[in-house]
């Protein structure tokens, strides 16, 4: 009964707020409102908005799953993803807002043609349907089963639950997405992002107490002792993710998600100014340094903890949540994990949305659509996308590898092809329409058929670093034989695109942080590159504190 009240009253906490903060704003009556915040969204928004979009319980199952197999080398994702954050922040973000774009295939428009647009749009479209938005559904649906035991409630079996568990979960969501736009999703997204955190950072503590007898130290010393091979940040070859895919396809994984990825981007381009959006950016990269402690330990931590004997490490984690918080704790986050849930969902929803209206709608089926009727279009949409991604969630259940890298394979389908074509356009001139539109043809199929047609016996990261290679090659070449007239970039004038002025003082603690975690876990590292590391260290310190002191003083 606790664990219900206090799920109720979070849920209604940040259900009303966001009713509150947004009920009479004019931003859900016009598409600019309804898709970017009426660009007026504030860092702190950004930041919380964009690290519940990536953060849900496809992390908080799904990758503590793979840490419960493998250890702390899965965090691969989420260290390498501060980098890119910073990378967005920096060279991305300003090239956006100086454009005035609401989606990506919007800017790939004007750096190419329609058609570009177009496909572009139905690959994002198929990504958030296929392979996003139903694992996300499923693994909300198996977190909340393990808490509240909702197939002993209604006195049904495991999958009848699972299925009231994505409908019910899944239509909240697309109410958040489809009558609040994306200003009630960034609301509602503040509120849980510091839920998610806070509960996240229990969950953990109160395990290593559980572990210690009450002395969370002496968890983790005893986690640590036990496992040492679990704390090993390089793994090795023969590991699910090995480190050299760190420097093929996983970072390319990463710039697509954090770069080019319009459920991403979308929440920045609806900043106010680039200030805004950069402080946005840079707080969900710090974010994402403290996320492992909440996202991998517990996984590793319940391996320690059943021995390692669940038969399905997607399960790990929600047992572990259910042995180890307490009553009134449970249902405080399985309000967290709903509104993880609500996040990612709504705002994949709204970004289907977006894609659908502004790239094929607007210019393609009804060119004089007032605001009114636009608005009314989404809304539908959001529905029908909503029922179909009901539909397909719980058909992804029992992934041989995992949930979370069942995501990451079949992501593989859509972001080298679209990573490729968006940094050409950014990065050259005079690059033609008809190399963009095959090089995301090619990188699409090509991935298909190598990696689930003819199953080549290479890590599909790898295959992803080859394919982003080639089609960019292919590219280049049709653009030195066949160049177009150079593209010039227009400044829309629609927010202030002056940066910060810590941008990249914290850009460079952030990419220190995010190798000292590889540094500090990494097992048999030779001297040298300790030495060289120190040296490194120290030279981004003194720039960091001369660059502050510059700032504070004025100068």
């Amino acid at each position: 009964m606790l664990a219900f009240l206090s799920f109720l009253s979070f849920t209604l906490l940040v259900a009303g707020f966001s009713y509150y903060k947004t009920h009479n704003s004019h931003l859900t009556k016009s598409t600019e409102g309804y898709f970017l915040g009426g660009r007026s969204l504030t860092g702190i928004y950004i930041g919380s908005s964009m690290l519940l979009m990536n953060l849900s319980t496809e992390h908080l199952v799904g990758l503590n799953g793979l840490a419960f197999r493998t250890g702390f080398i899965v965090m691969a994702w989420e260290v390498i993803a501060a980098m890119t954050i910073v990378l967005f922040a920096i060279y991305f973000l300003p090239k956006y807002l100086k454009l005035g774009i609401s989606t990506i295939p919007e800017y790939l428009e004007r750096r190419f043609d329609k058609n570009t647009l177009l496909i572009t749009s139905i690959l994002f479209l198929a990504m958030y349907v296929i392979s996003l938005l139903p694992i996300v559904l499923y693994t909300g649906a198996i977190a909340l089963e393990s808490l509240f035991q909702v197939s002993n409630i209604f006195h049904v079996d495991k999958t009848t639950a699972l299925w009231i568990m994505v409908w019910g979960v899944g239509g909240l969501g697309a109410i958040y997405a489809i009558f609040g736009g994306i200003k009630a999703i960034a609301v509602a997204d503040t509120i849980n992002g510091a839920g998610l955190i806070v509960g996240g950072l229990m969950v953990t503590i109160f395990a290593l107490l559980y572990v210690g007898n009450g002395n969370a130290w002496s968890g983790l010393v005893e986690v640590y002792q036990t496992n040492p091979d679990k704390f090993n940040s390089i793994g090795s070859e023969d590991s699910l993710v090995p480190f050299s895919t760190l420097f093929t396809g996983l970072i390319i994984s990463n710039m697509f998600f954090w770069c080019t990825n319009q459920s991403i981007v979308q929440k920045a381009l609806g900043a106010k100014n680039l200030a805004e959006g950069q402080k946005g950016v840079m707080l969900c990269a710090f974010f994402k340094l403290i996320i492992p402690s909440i996202i991998i330990l517990p996984g590793i931590i319940a391996f320690h903890i059943f021995k390692g004997q669940i038969d399905n490490p997607d399960n790990a984690y929600p047992e572990l949540v259910h042995l180890v918080l307490p009553e009134i704790l449970v249902g405080f986050f399985a309000a967290v994990v709903v509104g993880a849930v609500f996040s990612t969902f709504s705002g994949g929803l709204n970004s289907s949305v977006t894609l659908f209206i502004v790239n094929i709608y607007k210019p393609r089926i009804n060119k004089n659509a007032t605001e009114a009727q636009t608005v009314t279009v989404s809304q539908y949409l959001g529905l029908g996308l909503a029922l179909i991604t009901m539909i397909v969630a719980p058909l992804v259940a029992n992934a041989p590898d995992g949930l979370f890298y069942l995501i990451q394979q079949l992501q593989g389908i859509f972001n080298a092809p679209i990573l490729s074509v968006v940094l050409i356009g950014l990065m050259t001139k005079r690059v033609p329409p008809i190399a963009a539109k095959l090089g995301l043809l090619f990188g699409m199929f090509a991935y298909i058929i190598c990696n689930f047609m003819l199953k080549i016996d290479l890590h599909f990261f790898h295959l992803v670093g080859i394919l982003f290679a080639i089609n960019v090659i292919f590219m280049l070449i049709i653009g030195y034989f066949f160049p177009a007239k150079p593209f010039e970039d227009i400044y829309t004038e629609q927010v202030n695109i002056t940066p910060w002025s810590m941008v990249k003082p914290v850009a460079w603690l952030i990419i220190l942080a995010s190798i000292s975690m590889y540094v500090f876990l990494a097992h048999h590292i030779p001297q040298i590159i300790m030495v060289i590391y120190y040296l490194f260290a120290a030279l981004v310190l003194f720039y960091v504190f001369y660059k502050m002191s510059k700032s504070l003083l004025g100068k």
